[in-house]
C-alpha cells in the first residue's frame, strides 16, 4: 500500500472561496484515503462555514500542533483563539493578519518535515501585505522562505506552461529579461518534468515577448538578442528546447500538445490562454523548491463567495497534483540514488560503454 501522506492545507482569505472549497471538497470522506488532511484555521472559523454550507459530512479534530493529531480524522491546527468577524465576499484587513498565520505554521511544519506538501487557499494580496508579508504573492514567499529560486508552473493534465517572470508590471517585463534569467527557469523546468513529473526527456517550447515573435527584429529585438541565445546553447547540451514561438499563433493552432511544458516570459501570456483551456480546472504549482507547494489556480472570487456555488475542481486537483508530485520526486529520488558505474573500454578496437 502507498504511504499516506500529510498534507497541510492553509485557510487563506477567510472571506473568500477558500474555506468554502476545502470544506466541501473534505466532505467527501474518500478524500481521506488518499491523505491525512491538516487544516491551519481556527474551529471556530471552519464551524461557521460548515453551518453557512450545511455540510454535514465535514468533522474534524482540533489539535494546537500537529504532533497531537487524530491520523483516523481530518484535523484543524488551530492558529489563533481570537474572535474574528468574517464576512463572505468583503475584503478586510483583520482577515489578512490571520492568512498569514495560517500560511507560516503550514511553513514551519513543512519546513521542520511534519508534512509531505501544503496547499495554499487563496489570499487577498492587499489585506495580507504587512512588514511579516512584503510578498506580491505565495511564489515570492516561498522563495524567500525556502532560499531557493522559484518557477510558477501552471499544471492541467498535460499542459504545463511556466513564465520567466511572476508578478511584475508589464512595463518592467522587458527590463527583467536576461538569457541568463531565461536559461536559469529553462533548467528549473527541465529538472522539474524529469524528477517531479516522470518525463525522461522533456519538450520544452519557449514563447517570444514580442507580437509575432519580434518578426525578425521588425518588432521588438528581445527575441534576437535575449530569447534566441538563451534557447541555442541548449542545442548543443542536446536538449530538446526550442523557440521562440509567436505565443497567439502557438496556442491558436493547439502547438502546445506538441510540448510537455511552455515557458511564457510573462504572467498573463501564459496564464491566460492556460485559464482559458484548463477552465478552472488548473494547478499553480512553485517548482524549483526543496518542499512540495501547490494551489488552486483561482483567486478569492469575493463575488461568490459563501453562496456554495464556488467549483471544487481546482481544490481537489491541488491535493491531488501535490500527492503525485512527492511520490515521483521520492521515487525519482530512489533510482538515482546509486547509480551504476560508467566505463569506457575497447573492445574489438571499438570503444564501448560498459556498466557495472
Amino acid at each position: 500500500m502507498s504511504e499516506k501522506l500529510k498534507i497541510g492545507i492553509t485557510c487563506g482569505d477567510l472571506n473568500g472561496i477558500g474555506p468554502e472549497t476545502i470544506i466541501r471538497v473534505l466532505e467527501d470522506l474518500r478524500m481521506q484515503d488518499h491523505a491525512n488532511i491538516f487544516i491551519y484555521a481556527n474551529n471556530k472559523a471552519l464551524m461557521f462555514y460548515r453551518k453557512k454550507l450545511n455540510a454535514q459530512h465535514f468533522n474534524f479534530h482540533t489539535t494546537d500542533t500537529i504532533d497531537k493529531s487524530n491520523l483516523k480524522m481530518i484535523n484543524c491546527i488551530q492558529c489563533w483563539e481570537d474572535t474574528i468577524t468574517i464576512m463572505p465576499g468583503t475584503a478586510t484587513p483583520q482577515l489578512g493578519k490571520y492568512a498569514f498565520r495560517s500560511l507560516e505554521r503550514a511553513s514551519v511544519d513543512l519546513a521542520q518535515g511534519k508534512l509531505h506538501a501544503i496547499i495554499t487557499a487563496p489570499i487577498n494580496k492587499q489585506t495580507i501585505h504587512s512588514e511579516y508579508f512584503p510578498f506580491k504573492g505565495h511564489t515570492e514567499y516561498f522563495a524567500e522562505r525556502f532560499h531557493a529560486e522559484p518557477l510558477m508552473l501552471l499544471v492541467h493534465h498535460d499542459l504545463r506552461v511556466a513564465t520567466v517572470t511572476t508578478h511584475i508590471p508589464v512595463g518592467d517585463v522587458a527590463k527583467n529579461m536576461s538569457a541568463e534569467l531565461i536559461q536559469k527557469k529553462i533548467e528549473i523546468l527541465y529538472n522539474t518534468l524529469q524528477s517531479d513529473f516522470g518525463i525522461i526527456r522533456p519538450r520544452i517550447a519557449v514563447l517570444g515577448l514580442n507580437p509575432h515573435a519580434g518578426d525578425d527584429g521588425l518588432i521588438g529585438h528581445e527575441e534576437k538578442t535575449i530569447i534566441i541565445p538563451a534557447i541555442f546553447i541548449y542545442k548543443n547540451q542536446k536538449k530538446l528546447v526550442y523557440g521562440p514561438f509567436p505565443a497567439d499563433g502557438f496556442f491558436a493552432k493547439q502547438s502546445y500538445t506538441k510540448f510537455d511544458a511552455i515557458l511564457a516570459m510573462y504572467h498573463d501570456q501564459g496564464l491566460i490562454p492556460f485559464k482559458t483551456i484548463a477552465q478552472q480546472n488548473g494547478v499553480n504549482y512553485t517548482a524549483g523548491l526543496p518542499v512540495i507547494r501547490t494551489s488552486p489556480d483561482h483567486g478569492t472570487a469575493y463575488d461568490i463567495a459563501g453562496k456554495g456555488i464556488a467549483k471544487l475542481d481546482s481544490m481537489r486537483n491541488a491535493i491531488f497534483t501535490a500527492i503525485d508530485i512527492y511520490r515521483q520526486r521520492k521515487y525519482h529520488k530512489e533510482i538515482h540514488a546509486h547509480p551504476l558505474k560508467r566505463e569506457q573500454v575497447v573492445i574489438g578496437g571499438e570503444d564501448e560503454i560498459v556498466t557495472e
